[in-house]
């Protein structure tokens, strides 16, 4: 079983990794996974060990030993904005008086809005400082100039920091080290220091201080920003959801919030109202626009019998809709728990950088002193530096005493040092590229599909339900030359005296027992030239070749070729016959009463209308294409054909579709596999990466890794396009993080940068990540001809 809990008071990567480590330890969980882009957890438990009403207590007790707190998913959504009266603080009277100037509301906006005003707050003061700090270096002297920047960096360090700090502590007390210890390191000592300040003539760093802190805030402000941002997806889906729903209880309308449906009501939906819940229409017509599930702009023609999807629009009809699912059961809920736990799925590529960020700060702060006691140890080399860099670096200054450089540089590693960039890379790429791909349809349930993706080599298509719109129809009835009427007393009036009903007939009444999607068409046809269908005994399936049965006495069999020539009857003499019809795409089944061929029946399904724009856009995309059929070579062939699919696999049976699979994988390399029935799900799991079409059974749309909702081919080539895109960004952004931490930390240790540009360049690392994979919205992936 799985459940998604909402992570509150993660600050960085690090803070994501120890969560991770602390759910992962608990007894019954068999995998976690922390989003810190999200601030979500992804996680999953055997209930043999970890009952599901013990569960929730488990995880939610595991975080906050961890030192976070955390709630269900589920309860989250429904809770509503509320404001608190202060935010947390460190316990002391101070922070109380000023929390006026922040009001917090629960929930993501709230991160933003609470960022912002800390920001506005430091940032009010710190100009302050910086003003007089000009006027008395460049001006005149100001009395008690010290005592008035301390009282200001008291307000800016110890008020508008006060979550950074409660942070830190809380994440020491706990055993571990964040970002925000960091900041507290390289801004809370150089304040204390200073304060010697106040009373002897030493070198003082308020300014210092109180700039690393409002940068620091301003970062936290415009990473929220930007992460509100890549997240919207599931905040517009859960939108979509209806508040209410109208429906019909003893004969009278009653508005009841949508919570109270219950499967089996009767909703009425007037034009222009949302669908409140899944549905089918009992009574009325109309449009629906279901752009919301599908992507599809046009609206769906609804009628009785039709199923309609909640959230959707009704056009110009009213309708009476017969609730089926409510609440998670719903496509809506379904799609928004793919969303998530694709945003909370892992991509190869960052295991290396999360095992990085464990081990990150402790490395920096050992860095940090490293660098001090090099400054104290090795002065004169480190002078040489400075000194040839001085006239091209305004800010730094080869006067100083080693002591004070080495301080400087000391908190420059530790404030320029940023896990954070590194932790973001990949899940504000997932989440972004996500979301897009939920508006057009395509749901990416494994985040490591898509770095398999890129490698794809071939793409191998189920034939029925996949290529072709899954609604065949019965085209030729043909008897073989030379065959009779059986001329049985029991046939109905209606297939007496005319062979091709007869042979209706017994196909239909066999077939009648199969759900494979050509048995529907068989008996479709019957039904519709008023044919009755009787009842088989001893009825038996045989897998991928056909039926057989009893049928008013005689023995039957319906099928393929092989299924007669499994049961020794001969196919010679009609073989011409069958060949005429599978030359020109059609599945021919056989009919076989009492050992002897009595004629076939011609199954025709059309191409789906985007099914060659679909193969010949792989194509340029320098994909290989397959198909992959229980069908017969000749029609098989002939669809390949139409298609331009130059590889044929056919006649092959459901248990040997894995096989075959696993051969073209072994021959051609990474393979993607599209397909939609009960069938192909095992096909599904092999490949490299399974494509489910969204109209399909809920058993291939599970074993895949992707789903496309519209159905349609072209969306094929639009996650293809999707995923490299995502991959794309992903690898960008660790190239920058991994670029900038390579870069920034040597230089601040050699005294090249000063601590207030050191945390101004790690806020922007963390702020230019996320803003990168916002830059995916604008990458095209939908096909263009």
């Amino acid at each position: 079983m799985a459940t998604i809990l909402k992570i509150d008071g993660m600050t960085c990567a690090a803070c994501a990794n120890r969560v991770e480590k602390a759910l992962q330890k608990t007894p019954g969980v068999a995998q976690a996974r922390v989003n810190f882009a999200a601030q979500k957890a992804y996680v999953e438990f055997l209930p043999e060990i970890l009952p599901e009403g013990e569960s929730k207590l488990a995880l939610l007790e595991a975080v906050s030993k961890a030192g976070y707190n955390a709630e269900l998913m589920e309860e989250a959504n429904k809770k509503k904005p509320a404001a608190q009266e202060a935010v947390p603080t460190l316990g002391w009277k101070p922070f109380h008086t000023f929390s006026k100037y922040w009001d917090p509301h629960e929930g993501e906006e709230a991160e933003v809005v609470e960022a912002r005003q800390r920001m506005f707050f430091s940032a009010s003061f710190s100009t302050i400082i910086m003003i007089l700090m000009m006027v008395q270096m460049l001006i005149t002297p100001i009395p008690y100039y010290r005592f008035i920047v301390a009282v200001l960096g008291y307000f800016v360090i110890f008020v508008s920091g006060s979550k950074t700090h409660s942070n830190s502590i809380n994440a020491l007390r706990h055993g571990s080290a964040n970002m925000d210890v960091l900041v507290s390191l390289g801004s809370v000592p150089p304040f204390i220091i200073s304060l010697g300040g106040l009373f002897f003539p030493v070198q003082t760093f308020f300014e210092m201080a109180s700039t690393i802190v409002t940068f620091h805030l301003f970062g936290r402000y415009m990473e929220a920003r930007a992460k509100g941002r890549a997240s919207q997806a599931i905040k517009k889906l859960l939108q979509l959801e209806a508040k209410t729903a109208t429906i019909l209880r003893d004969g009278e309308e009653r508005e009841v919030p949508l919570e109270e449906v219950k499967v089996g009501d009767i909703m009425l939906v007037r034009p222009g109202e949302k669908i409140p819940t899944d549905g089918i229409v009992v009574f009325g017509q109309s449009t629906v626009d279901e752009s919301m599930a599908t992507g599809e702009p046009l609206p769906v023609e609804k009628s009785e019998n039709k199923e309609v999807i909640g959230a959707t629009i009704n056009g110009y009809g009213v309708l009476k809709v017969k609730a089926t699912r409510v609440g998670s059961d719903t496509f809506l809920s379904q799609i928004i728990r793919m969303v998530e736990e694709a945003q909370g799925s892992r991509v190869p590529i960052q295991e290396f950088a999360d095992r990085v960020t464990g081990y990150f700060v402790p490395v920096v702060i050992l860095l940090s002193i490293g660098t001090f006691l090099s400054w104290i140890l090795f002065p004169s080399f480190l002078y040489g530096i400075i000194e040839k860099a001085a006239p091209v670096l305004p800010w730094v200054n080869p006067a100083l005493d080693k002591l004070t450089l080495a301080f400087f540089a000391a908190i420059a590693v530790l404030v320029i040092s940023c896990p954070c960039a590194l932790g973001l890379a990949t899940p504000t790429a997932l989440m972004v590229g996500s979301g897009m791909g939920a508006k057009r349809g395509i749901l990416i349930k494994q985040g490591e599909a898509i770095q398999i993706m890129k490698d794809v080599k071939i793409i191998v298509f189920d034939k029925t339900g996949t290529l072709t719109k899954g609604k065949p129809s019965v085209t030729v009835i043909k008897p073989f030359p030379g065959k009779e009427s059986l001329k049985s007393s029991q046939l109905p009036d209606e297939a007496k005296d005319n062979l091709e009903n007869e042979i209706l007939f017994y196909a239909a009444s066999m077939e009648a027992s199969s759900e494979h999607p050509l048995s529907h068409a068989v008996v479709k046809k019957a039904r519709e030239k008023g044919i009755p269908i009787a009842q088989v005994e001893q009825f038996q399936a045989v897998a991928g070749k056909g039926v057989k049965g009893i049928l008013h006495g005689n023995s039957v069999l319906v099928g393929s070729r092989r299924l007669l020539e499994m049961e020794g009857i001969s196919l010679k003499e009609v073989e011409l016959t069958m060949e005429e019809l599978e030359k020109e795409g059609h599945t021919v089944v056989a009919l076989a009463v009492n050992g002897e061929p009595l004629g076939v029946l011609s199954i025709a399904d059309t191409l789906k209308e985007d099914a060659v724009k679909a193969v010949n856009a792989l194509h340029k995309l320098g994909l290989q294409t397959a198909l992959l059929t229980g069908d017969n070579y000749r029609t098989a062939g002939a669809i390949a054909g139409k298609l331009g699919i130059k590889h044929v696999i056919a006649e092959v049976l459901p248990e040997g579709k894995v096989e075959e699979v696993k051969k073209l994988q072994d021959k051609v390399g990474v393979l993607a596999m599209v397909g939609d029935g009960i069938n192909d799900a095992p096909a599904l799991k092999q490949a490299d990466v399974g494509i489910a079409i969204g109209t399909g059974t809920d058993v291939a749309i599970e074993a895949a890794d992707i789903v496309l909702v519209r159905g349609d081919l072209l969306s094929v080539v639009s996650s293809i396009r999707l995923s490299r895109g995502i991959f794309r960004k992903i690898k960008q952004n660790y190239f920058w993080a991994w670029f900038y931490n390579a870069i920034a930390i040597p230089l601040a240790a050699l005294g090249l940068l000063h601590p207030m540009i050191g945390v101004a360049a790690m806020s922007f690392s963390s702020v230019n990540v996320v803003w990168n994979s916002l830059r995916l919205k604008g990458y095209k992936i939908d096909f263009e001809i």
